[in-house]
């Protein structure tokens, strides 16, 4: 509130978890401000009304999706209870009808609202808010930030709410200040506008593999394969190499094949012959590749560390091989355990290697970034004295 919030709203997890005593406890703390409860009601429509209105709810959100009965039911005891209702538009088949729709039912608010799945594949709010052409005044929800805030009042919003980038920075009241200012003050970001896959490449960028790991339900890390530089990161597209123990031709082949933030990924089949050395991480850099990854050995690792690239692999070796030619470049292969696919996202970092299939990197990659956010807001609890299974409310949320 200090940061400039004008309403306080209780989310549907909250809620799922404590119930309407969470509405009780907001209208006990702040008896002056308006106070949503995001019931996403679509059934039993006044008695949840009733519930929210009850425990001091100003406004109850349910779902634009519910039927049209729900609906106004919920109207009537919205009246009989002097609160307003906000229908929440989230995976509406088509928002642009419903919302006219329920407008004529009598419903006070919009919600053009994005969920935080929906918004890990891209999805964006404001795309649906600039069709939209009603009466009733329209809130915009989805992962917004101060730069989207703003972007969302230019394309016609007149309420915006904002969630995990408030609650989870390392501080609210500043988050809700920047955000606040940009509301006010909206301006048009004509930052160039980037692909799907450097977007993609430039939030792996700024997690680590742990978050990444994480945003994959604990997968798509490698087995025993591990940075030879400490204190490097790569990140970037799999150019991938199956070759056999001792020979080394296709390896250095690939460093022609790959392109500029590629991270190339190779099968050795030994730990004991190393397929890689200095000169071939010097052609690397030379050519702008992001890193190698090997599942097998490394040698000249005295040159690759002064050279500081990012090298990950099983092993460390003197031994090298031939170059006879055997092998496959940008074939699928199997590294550390992972099944690799030419073009799948590759992370490394001194915790290990993962690897985020291409179909899911963005989705992931936005999923990492929340995972890291969230860590960051338990981090600034530990800070502040708390301890981890305190923060965590483990005793309560353990399985039973």
């Amino acid at each position: 509130m200090e940061g400039g919030a004008d309403w306080i709203e209780a989310g549907t997890p909250l809620i799922k978890s404590e119930g309407m005593n969470a509405i009780r406890k907001l209208r006990e703390t702040f008896p002056n401000h308006v106070i949503l409860a995001d019931m996403k009601t679509i059934d039993t429509g006044a008695m949840e009304v009733e519930m929210a209105a009850k425990a001091g709810a100003d406004i109850v959100i349910l779902l634009g999706s519910a039927d049209d009965s729900a609906i106004q039911d919920a109207v009537r005891a919205a009246r009989k209870y002097g609160v307003k209702l906000m229908a929440d538009m989230i995976s509406a088949l088509d928002p642009i009808m419903r919302a006219k729709e329920l407008e004529e039912m009598g419903i006070d608010y919009i919600n053009v609202h994005v969920g935080i799945d929906q918004q890990m594949t891209g999805k964006d709010p404001v795309k649906i808010l600039k069709k939209l052409k009603l009466a009733a005044p329209v809130a915009v929800a989805g992962g917004l930030d101060a730069k989207s805030a703003a972007n969302a009042v230019l394309s016609g919003a007149n309420i915006v709410i904002v969630g995990g980038n408030i609650v989870r920075s390392s501080s609210v009241t500043s988050s809700a200040k920047e955000i606040r200012q940009s509301i006010d003050a909206p301006r048009i970001s004509e930052e160039e506008e980037k692909s799907l896959d450097e977007e993609t490449i430039e939030l792996l960028k700024k997690v680590s593999t742990p978050n990444i790991s994480d945003a994959m339900h604990r997968k798509g890390a490698m087995k025993s394969i591990h940075s030879i530089c400490p204190g490097t990161k790569a990140v970037g597209r799999a150019v991938t190499v199956q070759t056999f123990e001792g020979d080394w031709a296709k390896t250095v082949e690939a460093i022609d094949i790959a392109k500029k933030g590629d991270v190339i990924v190779i099968y050795n089949g030994s730990p004991h012959v190393a397929p890689w050395g200095e000169l071939a991480t010097l052609s690397c850099i030379n050519k702008g590749v992001a890193g190698v990854v090997i599942d097998g050995a490394v040698r000249d690792v005295d040159d690759i560390r002064r050279l500081n690239f990012p090298v990950f692999a099983v092993s460390i070796m003197p031994n090298a091989g031939e170059p006879k030619g055997f092998g496959e470049i940008n074939a699928e292969i199997q590294c550390g355990g992972q099944t690799v696919k030419p073009g799948d996202y590759i992370a490394g970092d001194d915790s290990g290697v993962v690897v985020v299939p291409r179909e899911r990197g963005y989705e992931i990659a936005r999923r990492a970034v929340e995972v890291e956010k969230n860590e960051r807001r338990i981090r600034d609890e530990i800070k502040r004295g708390k301890t981890l299974s305190e923060v965590m409310y483990l005793q309560k949320w353990e399985k039973k």
